[in-house]
């Protein structure tokens, strides 16, 4: 006898039910049979074991019949209209849910939002890509949109359909290659990931790009938040941010935080403190210390620990590990409330390799470029933005304005600028490929950094944007209209590597060094500085900052004090790491927490009232912080006493004849009869002491303050005559 001929093989069932159809909804959902027989419905679900159609308006049961392909279900209503339906699946056990079918929906995302994130200009494109909830019509459900145009399929995957790719895949939209999808009534807290098949067959499942929340590591699904209800108290904050006017000349100093190692709850396993437990015990400490500002390690998801937050994933969504979205506006808001700014470290520069991240996210090198030469960190092990790709220009510029919009931060600390905008980034010749006319500088980052600047501050005038950048390029800090970056400062490295390398020097070798303490008034009004002692200051075996100084105990704690009083007298607004207001002796550690009970030893209390009588004076007096980018705000005094290791200055505020002197001593040898030039003639009050018994100091000092006499000195006409603590710093104002 013959063979018997199989059925007819139809290719788009058998590619729907193996889950690999490229376009799902030209065979799901509703169709017209196109035989004359009426409204052909299909679904899949391969763990139902029956589904049956139900209308809406009559209530009657159609059941679906069993294709032949696993998974795949049809049923043929009578007549030429779509009725409004209900799928009803039977799993095992009698177990029945009823859904509304997501493959009766049409296109969401417009033409206009696809052409705007294809050409890299949809700067809001984190209201369209992502899970979103929404409402068709009278029907609420969350929408899902994933940029991913070199997959083969793509289905949103979760606990809604037992993690089964082939239950829910989405519409391909070209040629901008999002895929979307609508599933109606989902609730809020879902988990979920993206499900894509690649060009090569391979599965991959990814966490969302523009996901708002996730899974507490080391789990790693994307979480549907609803992030659009919490109630702002910080309106009078935000008006005033608003108004950018004079905020250059306006006292600024930082607070550093890595909010997993500032506090833990040891009388609860030692856990980690919630965003709203920090927003009470964390802001109190910082306002009470004077700091005007609050600058977090990255907040933002990320996998490993031990990167502090720099290998970022989660681009849209504060770390789970101290809590949710709402709880992370709380501590934000509380920060207002109580007049802190909030500043984030933000890593646009490279993300890491893992398998559920960015990297290769739909099987091609699509965030990062498929060159290793331009595409791999070598420092860190990590993958380089390919700022050249509008969407992913687009991802990143919309990431930012996100934090500062939906989340009221204040400003963006920019991670790794130099590394980004070199080429040949700790790269031997041979490893990297010039730009177009041959040089070193990556003119797409250039592009995107400036983009970057002038987008925020356009968008939300009076924050502002600081660089981490370690090289001479030029104009960081300046408009880009005039040729610059526009960042609104620039961490000044050079000050701080210089300042460092002096104080760690026995106080015996300093005088062959002196010119690191004055060496950066020659370019500091190139740029607009920020002083960072940072916390790559106090890890990988550097010491902390109090251990770095030389000399016994006593010694170390005042030279401490009075590189603060220097940091505080120099131009510039200020940076200081956690743990280095006490004077913690261990270098830090992500895994601890600060050694607080290191306060209870008048040692180290001495050395964070210091730092607090700084900021108070740094806040008070307009010589100290008015004109921190103007020369006409700074005067040497003497800088030339290398013998004796002294310096003194003059800061001025606007009103030239506001001013005060500052004198710093950097040996331990007292200074009696020391004669300092002067402005002005005058009765000069002793304001400040870094020596004085309050901050654990000897109490060498000028007691109330010393008259003027008119005895030319320093090319002055009037001077003083000071007794110069031993390790320390003066500060004086004319009364």
């Amino acid at each position: 006898m013959p063979p018997v001929s199989p059925s007819p093989v139809d290719p788009a069932l058998a590619a729907l039910a193996a889950g690999r159809h490229r376009d799902p909804f030209s065979v799901l959902g509703p169709h017209p049979s196109g035989d004359g027989r009426g409204v052909v419905i299909r679904a899949v679900n391969p763990a139902a074991q029956a589904i049956d159609v139900r209308i809406v308006a009559t209530g009657s049961l159609h059941p679906m019949a069993s294709r032949e392909y696993a998974g795949l279900f049809e049923a043929v209503l009578p007549g030429a209209d779509v009725p409004d339906y209900r799928l009803r699946i039977t799993f095992r056990g009698d177990h029945v849910i009823e859904i509304d079918d997501p493959f009766r929906y049409g296109q969401v995302l417009t033409d206009f939002d696809l052409h705007l994130i294809g050409e890299g200009t949809h700067h809001r494109a984190f209201e369209k890509l992502g899970a979103h909830h929404i409402r068709i019509g009278s029907t609420a459900g969350v929408h899902f949109a994933v940029w991913a145009p070199n997959a083969d399929r793509v289905s949103v995957i979760g606990d809604f359909n037992g993690w089964d790719g082939r239950v829910h895949p989405m519409r391909l939209l070209v040629p901008a290659g999002i895929w979307e999808i609508f599933i109606p009534d989902l609730p809020d807290g879902e988990k979920y990931k993206y499900e894509i098949r690649t060009a090569a067959g391979a599965l991959l499942k990814k966490t969302d790009p523009y996901g708002v929340a996730f899974e507490e590591p080391p789990q790693t699904a994307s979480i549907v938040r609803d992030i659009s209800h919490y109630e702002w108290g910080d309106g009078s904050w935000m008006a005033d941010r608003r108004e950018p006017a004079g905020k250059l000349h306006r006292p600024m100093s930082v607070y550093e935080v890595h909010l997993g190692s500032w506090a833990r709850a040891p009388e609860d396993g030692n856990r980690f403190l919630t965003y709203r437990e920090l927003a009470h015990q964390l802001v109190p400490y910082v306002k009470d210390l004077g700091f005007t500002h609050i600058e977090l390690l990255p907040v933002m998801e990320h996998p490993f620990s031990g990167s502090w937050g720099y290998q970022v994933l989660g681009f849209f969504a504060p770390t789970s590990r101290f809590g949710g979205p709402d709880d992370f506006k709380y501590f934000v808001d509380h920060c207002h409330r109580q007049g802190l700014g909030v500043i984030l470290d933000w890593v646009p520069g490279h993300f890491p390799r893992d398998e559920h991240g960015l990297a290769r996210f739909d099987g091609s090198a699509l965030y990062e470029h498929a060159d290793p030469r331009q595409g791999e960190h070598q420092d860190w092990g990590t993958l380089i933005f390919n700022y050249g790709r509008n969407e992913v220009r687009n991802f990143l510029l919309s990431n930012a304005l996100f934090w500062l919009e939906e989340y009221h931060v204040d400003g963006l600390r920019v991670d790794a600028v130099a590394s980004m905008l070199y080429l040949d980034y700790s790269r031997r010749e041979g490893e990297w490929i010039p730009n177009a006319f041959g040089g070193r500088e990556n003119l797409d980052a250039i592009d995107f950094v400036r983009r970057l600047n002038l987008l925020t501050h356009g968008e939300h005038p009076g924050t502002i944007t600081a660089a981490e950048e370690s090289t001479a390029f030029p104009g960081v800090s300046r408009p880009v209209h005039l040729g610059g970056l526009g960042f609104t400062y620039k961490w000044n490295m050079g000050w701080m590597h210089d300042v460092l390398e002096y104080m760690r020097k026995d106080p015996v070798h300093r005088r062959w060094s002196h010119h690191m303490v004055t060496f950066s008034m020659l370019y500091a009004y190139t740029e607009n500085f920020i002083l960072p002692f940072s916390h790559d200051e106090v890890v990988h075996g550097k010491g902390s900052m109090i251990d770095k100084m030389p000399g016994d105990a006593w010694q170390k704690a005042a030279t401490l004090r009075t590189l603060y009083g220097f940091m505080y007298g120099h131009p510039g607004h200020k940076l200081l790491f956690m743990g280095s207001e006490f004077g913690q002796w261990r270098e830090w550690s992500h895994d601890r927490s600060l050694d607080w009970h290191l306060l209870d030893d008048p040692f180290h209390a001495g050395i964070r009232r210091f730092v607090q009588v700084l900021n108070q004076l740094h806040q008070a007096e307009p010589a100290l912080h008015e004109c921190d980018f103007s020369p006409a705000g700074f005067r040497w005094l003497n800088a030339n006493d290398n013998e004796n290791s002294v310096i003194a200055l003059a800061r001025f505020a606007a009103a030239p004849d506001d001013f005060v002197v500052m004198i710093f001593n950097f040996t331990p040898v007292p200074r009696a009869d020391y004669r300092i030039g002067i402005p002005a003639p005058g009765y000069y009050t002793e304001l400040l002491n870094s020596d004085s018994a309050l901050f654990g100091g000897s109490n060498v000092g000028n007691d109330a303050g010393v008259g003027s006499e008119p005895i030319a000195a320093h090319g002055f006409d009037q001077s003083i005559r000071l007794m110069v603590p031993p390790l320390g710093c003066l500060l004086l104002k004319k009364r």
